[in-house]
């Protein structure tokens, strides 16, 4: 069973919807199932609409996912469960530092361990994370190693402003959709050991993951997140999908990209290979 899941903080780009296709004919080129996951958990960061806009997008593309869409603010249940469990047994401590005192710091220096250093100040609940290698083989990347403690330290599970952390949201809603395979970005590749580690400690199953090189621009940033980046046109659906099918190393023939939608998506899930899935992309794309 697979998974997208988009933040609401904008409209639907190419990159977005790229990785939503890898993920989309991983999951039905086997016979699976594929959910969509509304991750609105940092409400400062969503647009109003964009949730509904986001839906819209993908199904004018064709993309059909099973069961209802979850949606993460109305999970926040299931989090505070977790991060309790967690507290039970002594891993989690209250942390005052505020993201300005940590600024200069590349990994969190354990100031709080003993206690809050600033008494009376809002705090995070962070998570007592001791060295160690969290090690997993990820089907497009290979195998990918990371001692957790010496990469971020002990992790913010909850911020200081009350919102939950997406490390742990993604963890405990993953386990709750059945999610098996997750077919996601690369910039999300180093994040992936804290969230095995996550899921051991809580005890739930780790799914399989292949992440998909990122769409960038010229100057490294991610594609979705640049001025230049190319929304998602329905009204140009099938010539955008070859193109995406042609980024995933589908090599989709001339013709499919004037015909019909459904054809498109038959073909690809005829053909979909995440062996063929390049590790990453030789020079920058542009979306054009």
């Amino acid at each position: 069973m697979g998974r997208f899941a988009p933040s609401p903080s904008g409209v639907l780009h190419l990159g977005s919807l790229y990785t939503a296709a890898a993920s989309y004919l991983d999951a039905r080129a086997h016979g699976g199932r594929w959910l969509v996951r509304i991750e609105d958990l940092d409400a400062p960061r969503v647009v109003p609409g964009a949730a509904s806009a986001i839906l819209a997008t993908l199904q004018a593309f064709g993309f059909e996912w099973d069961g209802d869409v979850m949606y993460q603010s109305a999970r926040t249940g299931h989090y505070a469960a977790a991060l309790d469990s967690l507290r039970e047994r002594g891993l989690i401590f209250e942390c005052s530092c505020s993201r300005s005192q940590l600024a200069d710091e590349s990994r969190y220096p354990g100031t709080c361990r003993g206690g809050p250093g600033e008494p009376g100040s809002p705090t995070a609940a962070r998570l007592r994370v001791e060295p160690g290698r969290i090690e997993f083989t990820d089907r497009i990347q290979g195998r990918f190693r990371q001692d957790v403690a010496a990469a971020v330290g002990d992790m913010a599970l909850r911020r200081r402003d009350g919102l939950f952390a997406y490390v742990l949201a993604v963890v405990v809603d993953d386990a709750a959709q059945g999610v098996s395979q997750v077919v996601r970005g690369a910039d999300l590749l180093d994040n992936t050991p804290r969230q095995v580690h996550l899921q051991r400690l809580l005890g739930l199953p780790t799914p399989g993951y292949a992440h998909v090189p990122v769409l960038t621009e010229a100057d490294g940033r991610k594609l979705a997140k640049s001025e230049r980046s190319v929304a998602a046109n329905p009204y140009d659906a099938v010539r955008q999908l070859c193109n995406i099918f042609n980024l995933l190393n589908l090599a989709p023939p001339t013709e499919l990209g004037g015909g019909k939608l459904d054809d498109a998506w038959r073909w690809a899930r005829a053909h979909w290979q995440v062996a063929a899935v390049p590790r990453r992309f030789s020079s920058p794309l542009r979306g054009e």
